[in-house]
């Protein structure tokens, strides 16, 4: 990795489950060597990408919440997505989710609570699992071939387990289905009594943008059916890849 990788690999660390880290423990953990972990945690302290917070110990500093608003503020997916969102929540009684992928990892960027307010395990900036659930299928399904071969020799166990096959022309074939269909519906997959159908945000210019995802319980979704969640979803992907490609005045 470049210097500016091996920095930025400290980030990776921070999660839910593990939020402090001493420089000594990031430097085993990454290999580092003493004088070069401390100087990459004391440039990301010094750009406030983390900050100490006890002897020792370090956590995520005010940076990223500052770099979250303005991609919130700018983002030409988010921009385009949002009312488009709010109205497809408030017309279907769902939950509307956009899900992106970022670097081979899939996170929910967007979501838009109905009236029921579900609760989802998943939310705006948690890592999802590559293969589950409605948005994952379908932002998969939609990747080129090369980058689908690498994705299924990275995580062959975890696409097995998610019915996807157990070789990569299996995995391939489920996968072209998907993206011929264009529509993804599932029941169950991520979490229990949940379900989602999904579709995928294509800008012709600039290619695969997104999954756009109605999320609900189980007896709802099926109770609406879906040849009506395809119609909800590919009406509003319409109208948001439509206010992403307009040309900015």
């Amino acid at each position: 990795m470049s210097s500016p990788s091996r920095v930025f690999a400290i980030l990776e660390l921070f999660t839910p489950e593990r939020p402090l880290w001493s420089a000594d423990e990031i430097n085993q953990e990454l290999a580092y060597s003493r004088p070069t972990g401390y100087r990459y945690v004391k440039e990301l302290v010094d750009a406030g990408f983390l900050q100490k917070v006890s002897a020792g110990r370090y956590a995520l500093g005010g940076r990223i919440v500052t770099l979250d608003y303005i991609q919130r503020q700018t983002d030409p997916v988010y921009v385009a997505a949002a009312p488009i969102m709010q109205h497809l929540s408030d017309e279907s009684g769902f939950d509307a989710v956009l899900s992106r992928m970022f670097g081979g990892k899939i996170v929910d960027t967007h979501r838009v609570n109905d009236s029921s307010s579900l609760r989802l395990a998943y939310g705006r900036g948690r890592v999802r699992p590559l293969f589950q659930g409605a948005a994952a299928k379908i932002l998969v399904s939609q990747l080129p071939r090369q980058q689908l071969t690498r994705l299924y020799e990275a995580n062959k166990d975890e696409a097995r387990a998610a019915g996807l096959g157990n070789h990569l022309s299996e995995f391939r074939t489920r996968l072209s289905h998907i993206r011929r269909q264009g529509f993804y519906f599932s029941l169950g997959e991520l979490e229990p009594s949940v379900g989602g159908a999904a579709v995928p945000i294509i800008s012709p210019d600039k290619g695969l943008t997104g999954a756009l995802a109605l999320v609900g319980t189980i007896p709802g979704l099926k109770a609406a059916g879906e040849d009506q969640l395809r119609l909800w979803l590919e009406a509003a992907a319409v109208l948001i890849q439509a206010r992403f490609d307009k040309p900015t005045p």
